[in-house]
């Protein structure tokens, strides 16, 4: 009995330990961001982490067209993926925010979201002494607002994919993974289907650009986008112009969030009219209907899912 109660009494203190040793090995930015990303401290009613509405399953997006913040209310816009942010120069659809550590602290106070006040949030984290050990660890000072913002903006910039089946190919080192379908997809993409004009570079995301695709037509679809933030007219209905890698994981599409699916995002592209009629200020690259045909588009879908990055088809 008593060699019972000493085993028993070893696992607790191994366990402690474990956890002790856990806590400790906070010493960089990425670590102490990934933690805090995955707490729900961060929001008002500690009910709602950054990962709850970015989730890794869906490329840091979320799977319905609009989250929800604390205490239930809806969000007003689709939640787009946190990964592959690096290089952006503006974030958020409307692109209020020209830093991940600006825009990294967005969500934690909008009202609509997380609903936390950086001052309350800083108390919470001067209160836990596994945090204040962290942050004093990794940057010699207690929690504040700009460490905190600092620390979740240096996670986001790990969330980095560049291994998927169109990489492989590009680079010579595994043609098998790419079809021929997705190497007509890829063809249409730069030329018929007016794709990399808009999307382009290393993430496939004209990264400075803001686009009116049509969706917006002063009635039935009111959100007037970047216009809200430049106040120019030019930029009446325009978001911007997502990244496309790991884009078949983060269904639904677009800033509202109203396609399913990606053959439904390039039926619209293919005719936009068919889907939002009187559509204001839409982009003359969407004048006239692209005209293709169903294996054309079958070949698009196709490209689009080898952008995926294998971390995705391993979990499957």
């Amino acid at each position: 009995m008593k060699l019972f109660s000493l085993c028993i009494s070893l696992v607790f203190l191994l366990a402690a330990c474990s956890s002790n040793e856990r806590e400790k090995i906070i010493t960089t930015e990425k670590q102490l961001g990934e933690i805090l990303f995955f707490d729900p401290i961060l929001s008002r009613d500690s009910s709602l982490s950054c990962g709850s509405c970015h989730k890794p399953e869906f490329a840091f997006a979320d799977n319905v067209a609009f989250s929800k913040g604390v205490f239930g209310q809806a969000t007003t816009r689709n939640t787009p993926s946190a990964m592959n942010l690096s290089d952006r120069n503006f974030y958020f659809w409307d692109g209020r925010s020209e830093t991940l550590e600006h825009q990294a602290m967005g969500p934690v106070e909008n009202s609509g979201e997380m609903d936390l006040p950086a001052t309350i949030l800083v108390k919470r984290l001067l209160r836990s002494e596994r945090y204040k050990t962290a942050f004093n660890n990794v940057y010699g000072k207690d929690p504040s607002r700009d460490l905190i913002s600092s620390a979740l903006a240096a996670f986001e910039r790990t969330l980095e994919t560049s291994k998927s089946p169109f990489d492989k190919y590009m680079k010579g080192e595994d043609t098998t993974l790419f079809s021929e379908s997705a190497k007509r997809g890829l063809d249409i993409f730069n030329n018929k289907g007016k794709c990399f004009d808009c999307h382009f570079g290393t993430d496939f995301t004209g990264n400075d650009q803001f686009r009116n695709i049509g969706l917006y037509n002063g009635k039935e679809l009111n959100d007037k986008g970047r216009i809200l933030i430049s106040g120019k007219a030019k930029d009446l209905g325009a978001f911007k112009t997502p990244g496309l890698r790991n884009i078949a994981q983060t269904a639904p599409y677009m800033h509202n969030g109203m396609f399913k699916t990606l053959s439904e995002v390039i039926d619209y592209y293919d005719e936009p009219d068919k889907f939002v009629n009187n559509s204001i200020n839409r982009d003359t690259l969407l004048k006239k209907p692209l005209g293709l045909t169903a294996t054309e588009k079958k070949d698009l879908e196709n490209f689009l899912l080898s952008l995926s990055d294998e971390r995705f088809s391993k979990k499957k």
